[in-house]
């Protein structure tokens, strides 16, 4: 009965992923007799595979194995993987949704989350059962035909693991194979779950938890085990990528992506080639190279591509004497998945002086350059150059800025090196550096549309001074960034949305948005691409022009990707909204009229003829001056803004605005003003509000009161001024 009940449910599975292509099932008549013969065979078990039971989920998540995960694309009705198929290009084969009719979409059902900070996870769906992370790391299971909440596990995290973690307490997603959802958890653990009940089956610590690091990224299984990174490399790690029996959770291998001590054994020839191009005495910085994001498989070459991240401290000169590569840092890197040997390696941005990370997604296709099929790898990483490379060999076959850069003027295509301007790396005078630590693409996924030949990029236009810091020394401190430069805003980030061509390398057409902080993008073979904004705009877009065809008010801004599936025939488009994310950290409320609502996380699903209301927003409460006072001279107000910013800013927002799950301290209550400073020494600690004993006097913590007092008094003058 059990082996029947498999049959039925694949069975049915396969029909609504092919419901859509034409040239499988060409008549009303064919479509019939397949549906008959599926009831003929499983009628005696209807009971036991409800849609949603179980058993069902038992059923449908335990048959995806590796032979499924590489013939994904053979399932355009499933969403199975991160990127949907192990290319991730982002590009759907559905086609019930089109440019005529994409106007159409409406809202099948939509579901708060209970959550108030950023969500960047991209969903997975087999047969209707939808599974996706959310802040602290925090796993969903939906049934997208009920909009019922099938489970929800939470590991937990510890609260001061907001402050830990660079960029906010994000998580970008989860992984499925054979019955098990795989999440990394925000405090180094990585959790393997039962899909139908969200039990824990096992987990494994990943990280040595003393020191600063994180995990933000989503898992990948390749060949049985789960591939997995980490962050931290501000912070002062060593960043390394592992892999893990899924069975069992037992670890298989691990790449080290910088060297450590030299005068211990090299963990493999990789590192003792790479330790040749550092200088100093790099590994009592860590070092950096934290892979937190970027993981993708080719089965064609069985290969493993890893994108690195930036070094430990920014500075080279710090870090490695000013001398180097410093590899493998900022890289592309190509790993044999069966043992966790380097093949080959690329890297972006030699001697990372900026926060160049060549983490940001990779996508593979195949594409003609030079009247030659070429399989490529593509990147859009931080430095603002777009990367398209054999995957095969590593080869560079082209390198072109898409955003603006004043750190270089191009790729020498003999060496494959950037070419630096002189001064660009801030060590003689302050440098205005574009693109920016933002980057010219951030984590934000991109996707790849093989019919229109372009990639669509959520990009940035950023510029920031970096300055050098010359008595700089290392000091680890549990949470804090380690520095060796000041970094100070120059311009408004912008940000928009990017058609490229990545055979001509150039700019097909874009789209600006109000916010510089937005979602990732989807394209599908109905020749639309959808992306959300920090605006909380959620629109459709025709691939081929970028004139807008749709759009929602989602209420909250959007930083994640949307993804699209089938389900009884159906095509749907689900995105998971919710405020975050550096760019929320640091910006505070989100763009436009969405700054007005309460950034409540949510789950929304469209259809074309959908006809349910959308939700209703919760407006945020008038900021009200407190009623605390703090006696200070104007310049030691002046003093307690730039602290604020060196301090504070990261989390509670420029200019004391916040509208996620970190408090908005304009609203600090009495209680708050009347024990700031036990606040600002650790007394919560537990909540994750970190403790600045030793690095700020209780005369510091008074100026950062007074100018937070301040702030809330001008907003609720203007409020007032306003309301008048």
């Amino acid at each position: 009965m059990a082996g029947t009940s498999r049959l039925k449910v694949y069975v049915t599975l396969k029909l609504n992923d092919f419901y859509p292509r034409k040239h499988l099932y060409k008549s009303p008549t064919q479509i019939a007799i397949f549906v008959l013969a599926v009831l003929i065979l499983c009628s005696s078990c209807e009971e036991q595979l409800k849609p949603g039971s179980e058993e069902h989920i038992r059923a449908v998540t335990g048959a995806i194995d590796d032979k499924r995960l590489i013939a994904a694309d053979d399932e355009p009705g499933n969403w199975l993987s991160h990127g949907r198929t192990y290319a991730e290009e982002r590009y759907s084969p559905l086609d019930q949704i089109t440019t005529e009719n994409v106007n159409q979409l409406g809202l099948v059902w939509s579901s708060a989350l209970g959550t108030r900070r950023g969500i960047e996870a991209s969903p997975l769906v087999v047969d209707g059962i939808m599974y996706f992370s959310g802040p602290w790391s925090v796993v969903f299971a939906f049934d997208v035909r009920t909009a019922e909440l099938l489970w929800r596990w939470d590991p937990e995290v510890p609260r001061e693991y907001a402050v830990i973690a660079c960029c906010d307490v994000v998580n970008r997603g989860v992984a499925l194979y054979k019955g098990k959802i795989f999440v990394g958890v925000l405090d180094g653990r990585l959790a393997a779950l039962d899909a139908a009940t969200g039990a824990l089956i096992w987990e494994k610590v990943t990280v040595d938890q003393t020191k600063n690091y994180s995990i933000t990224g989503a898992p990948r299984v390749v060949k049985g085990q789960v591939i997995i990174g980490n962050g931290g490399a501000e912070k002062g790690v060593r960043g390394y990528v592992s892999a893990y029996d899924a069975e069992d959770g037992r670890l298989t291998w691990r790449f080290y992506i910088v060297p450590g001590d030299p005068s211990k054994p090299f963990e493999s020839r990789a590192m003792e080639t790479a330790a040749k191009t550092w200088n100093g005495e790099w590994w009592k910085f860590g070092g950096g190279g934290t892979a937190w994001d970027a993981i993708v498989y080719d089965q064609e070459s069985n290969l493993l591509y890893v994108g690195t991240g930036n070094g430990s401290p920014w500075s080279r000169f710090h870090r490695s004497q000013g001398e180097g590569d410093n590899l493998y840092l900022s890289s592309i890197l190509a790993l044999n998945p069966d043992n966790g040997e380097l093949v080959w390696y690329y890297q972006t941005t030699p001697g990372d002086n900026w926060d160049y990370t060549a983490t940001q997604p990779l996508i593979l296709t195949d594409i003609e350059i030079k009247g030659k099929l070429r399989k490529v790898i593509m990147q859009a990483p931080k430095n603002g150059f777009f990367y398209v490379l054999d995957r095969e060999t590593g080869e560079l076959l082209s390198a072109e800025p898409f955003t603006e850069q004043t750190w270089t003027t191009g790729v020498d295509m003999k060496t494959g090196r950037p070419i630096e301007i002189e001064g660009s790396d801030f060590k003689d005078a302050p440098f205005e550096v574009a693109p920016s630590p933002l980057g010219g693409h951030n984590w934000h996924p991109m996707a790849y549309s093989p019919i229109t030949g372009l990639v669509y990029i959520p990009a940035l236009e950023s510029k920031m001074k970096f300055t050098y810091v010359e008595d700089w020394t290392f000091t680890p401190v549990r949470g804090r960034s380690i520095g060796g430069q000041k970094v100070e805003g120059v311009d408004p980030a912008t940000g928009h949305l990017l058609a490229w061509d990545p055979i001509q390398q150039k700019e097909a057409w874009r789209v600006s948005h109000i916010s510089h902080w937005n979602g990732g993008t989807l394209v599908t073979a109905g020749n639309v691409v959808f992306q959300g904004t920090g605006e909380a705009r959620f629109v459709a877009y025709d691939a081929k022009t970028g004139k807008a065809l749709w759009e929602a008010f989602l209420g909250t801004g959007v930083i994640a990707p949307p993804i699209t599936y089938l389900v009884d025939g159906i095509q749907y488009i689900t995105i998971v909204a919710g405020w975050g994310g550096i760019g929320g950290l640091h910006h505070g409320l989100p763009y436009g009229k969405a700054a007005q609502y309460d950034q409540i996380g949510r789950v929304f699903t469209f259809a074309v003829g959908g006809q349910e209301p959308m939700p209703v927003y919760g407006t945020v409460p008038p900021v009200r001056a407190p009623n605390y006072e703090v006696s200070v001279t104007k310049e030691q107000l002046t003093t307690g803004a730039s602290l604020y910013s060196e301090h504070c800013q990261k989390c509670h927002g420029r200019n004391v605005v916040s509208g996620m799950g970190v408090p908005d301290l304009r609203r600090a209550s009495d209680e708050v003003h009347t024990t700031f400073e036990p606040i600002l020494l650790g007394a919560r600690i537990n909540l994750g509000m970190p403790s600045f004993q030793g690095i700020l006097s209780n005369e510091e913590i008074k100026y950062i009161q007074a100018y937070v007092i301040s702030e809330a008094e001008k907003a609720a003058q203007n409020q007032k001024e306003n309301d008048g």
